[in-house]
């Protein structure tokens, strides 16, 4: 039961509640910065830093933050662990640095990593908090990279810096403009609702198999794997059926 709870902190974030295409967050970032698929992990990479660790500070702090302060307080924690990024990045990552421009230290008003601070942070253990906030950074991360990927193949016709021509002879320059990225966008949340619906219906199936086998009354000896075990199995879901 532990470990489901667990998993389903950090699994939530990659499709079902992805930040980018399933709650529409972060929308800015991710307009501006996917011409190309580097720009993405680095973004994706910085924002993931920011959120983990001030999920972790800010699930820490929960129960000493005044609630009158508490947004204020967040805000104050998240941009401490912005601004150490933005020196690591200019420090070490000086292109990234440029390629990202205002949008890295823009990183402290990302509704992502302010929503998961008040909505989750803030009301659940430093485990759970750290888990979702890697989750939640690696459903943004991988939304980036895909979409700066798309947008950089049909645009460039590169991907992740190849030279020009090796992959797409004739790019369509209209998919490194915004035009192109509100197309893919539209595009990708489409195919992540769709991914999302599915998984939900096929979870909704295997639950109901699951009561119907619980309601079976011969399900103690269903699981052995013999041919007696699939007999009495039958029988007795025939019996239950008369039941009704």
């Amino acid at each position: 039961m532990i470990s489901a709870k667990y998993k389903q902190a950090f699994t939530k974030g990659l499709i079902k509640e992805n930040p980018v295409l399933r709650l529409v967050l972060g929308t800015c970032p991710t307009l501006a910065v996917t011409t190309a698929a580097i720009n993405g992990i680095g973004m994706g990479a910085a924002a993931t830093f920011v959120l983990v660790c001030s999920n972790v500070v800010i699930s820490l702090l929960r129960k000493v933050i005044p609630d009158k302060v508490r947004l204020p307080a967040f805000i104050v924690i998240i941009a401490g662990f912005t601004t150490i990024v933005q020196m690591l990045v200019k420090a070490y990552l000086p292109a990234i640095d440029k390629a990202l421009g205002i949008y890295l230290p823009l990183i402290v008003v990302n509704c992502i990593i302010l929503g998961r601070a008040e909505a989750y942070a803030s009301k659940n253990s430093v485990g759970l908090s750290a888990l979702d906030g890697l989750g939640m950074g690696a459903g943004f991360t991988g939304a980036l990279i895909l979409m700066g990927g798309i947008r950089e193949l049909l645009g460039n016709g590169t991907l992740f810096g190849l030279p020009h021509g090796a992959i797409l002879a004739h790019p369509i320059t209209i998919f490194v403009m915004p035009a192109g990225g509100f197309f893919v966008f539209g595009i990708l949340i489409w195919l992540a609702n769709q991914l999302s619906d599915r998984f939900e219906k096929d979870a909704a199936r295997r639950d109901t198999s699951k009561n119907v086998c619980a309601a079976c009354p011969s399900a103690a000896i269903c699981h052995q794997g013999t041919a007696q075990s699939e007999e009495a199995c039958a029988v007795g879901g025939a019996k239950g059926g008369q039941h009704k």
